[in-house]
């Protein structure tokens, strides 16, 4: 029999802005509507100066907020001991019966742990985790980090009330990494990132970001390895002259990994002065500008969960030029304007880019709202 049951989402604030922020306030606020709903962030997720990401750290570049009703905390620190007592009296005072863990990287994973050793110690909420990746190739690259992530990841994942993942192919990778049995793993698609505001007129969108090419090619988020700009860079390159010379290659983002190599292949490319690179953390306010901007959108991912990014594109209806790897070959099958490439292969996304150039064609985002979404959540907090 069905009853209702109060619900704790764990994730990372706002001071350490990152998709996964959005998606905890996206889904708290989501939620809230139709159950009782509070939230522990962890705020200070490690030494600012290790994080990639340092110099947006603490800046108020964000507009959304959870929504008032909610009850917050925040936040958990990694170092300090005096918030995980503050944790646990929350725990306590709200008394939830489901937390639901937000999993992106291990460098909170003794955060975690303390959440669920506190669960235990009050009135013994069931736990979920939702994995936003399986493991992070970045940490995975680094030994001390590989095993802290192994031993703490086996003790936080041992004998949980059920797991999330948000494709079926994070579920097989999650059920064979971690010997979880795939019945405790259920698949909830990840909501759009609809919250940036309206589509913009495109002249007026290049009049600000003061673009004055005919086409422009936009790679937007964070830019790390396995995201593989340097290939879309090389298939730029190779566009027909006629075509490079009204064209604009649009790299924004935050690099995070590969700087002097990324700056070094932009500066040796025959399409130098054709490509611009931002190297930021976008507020908020400015998200739109760039995808109004924007003729196409380029994912060219070497592999992928999901992407946050991929999501903003499809609310704003941009052609997305994406690699056909992991979870995105299911969360973007249903968007009209979907463009698949194999990872890696320069002459297919010169072709898809060069299809779609000039078409100014506009695509209705898929039906994944949240309101619809979290319907999915609550039916498995009802059944375990």
């Amino acid at each position: 029999m069905a009853f209702s049951r109060s619900i704790c989402i764990v994730g990372p604030s706002k001071r350490f802005l990152s998709g996964i922020s959005y998606y905890t306030i996206r889904l708290a606020n989501a939620m809230h509507s139709e159950k009782d709903v509070s939230v522990i962030c962890f705020r200070q997720l490690l030494p600012t100066f290790l994080f990639p990401g340092k110099s947006h750290v603490g800046k108020d570049i964000s507009n959304l907020n959870f929504s008032s009703g909610i009850p917050v905390f925040d936040g958990m620190d990694y170092n300090n001991p005096l918030t995980w007592l503050r944790a646990y009296n929350f725990i306590k005072e709200q008394k939830p019966d489901v937390i639901i863990l937000q999993w992106w990287t291990s460098s909170v994973a003794h955060m975690q742990l303390l959440l669920k050793i506190f669960a235990g110690m009050s009135n013994k909420p069931k736990i979920i985790i939702e994995f936003h990746e399986v493991v992070d190739p970045f940490e995975e690259s680094i030994l001390p980090i590989r095993l802290y992530s192994k031993i703490m990841g086996k003790l936080l994942r041992k004998n949980l009330d059920a797991y999330i993942t948000h494709s079926e192919s994070d579920k097989q990778l999650v059920a064979e990494r971690y010997a979880i049995a795939p019945e405790k793993i259920h698949v909830i698609p990840h909501g759009l990132y609809d919250q940036y505001g309206e589509l913009l007129d495109i002249e007026e969108a290049r009049k600000n970001l003061s673009i004055n090419d005919e086409f422009v090619i936009l790679s937007f988020g964070l830019i790390r390895k396995y995201k593989g700009t340097p290939y879309l860079i090389r298939a730029f390159e190779q566009l027909p002259l006629e075509i490079l010379e009204k064209s604009r290659l649009l790299i924004v983002g935050e690099i995070w990994e590969d700087r002097k190599e990324l700056f070094g292949q932009i500066n040796a490319s025959p399409a130098y002065d054709k490509i611009t690179l931002i190297d930021e953390y976008v507020p908020d306010d400015r998200v739109n500008i760039y995808f109004s901007a924007a003729d196409v959108v380029v994912l060219p991912y070497l592999r992928a969960s999901q992407s946050g990014i991929a999501h903003i594109a499809m609310s704003f209806g941009k052609p997305v030029v994406v690699s056909e790897v992991g979870g995105l070959k299911e969360s973007m099958a249903g968007y009209e304007g979907t463009f698949f490439v194999p990872p890696g292969d320069v002459e297919c996304i010169r072709g898809a880019v060069l299809s779609l150039l000039g078409t100014g064609k506009y695509y209705e985002a898929p039906d994944q709202k949240w309101d619809k979404i979290i319907n999915c959540y609550i039916e498995l907090t009802q059944s375990i």
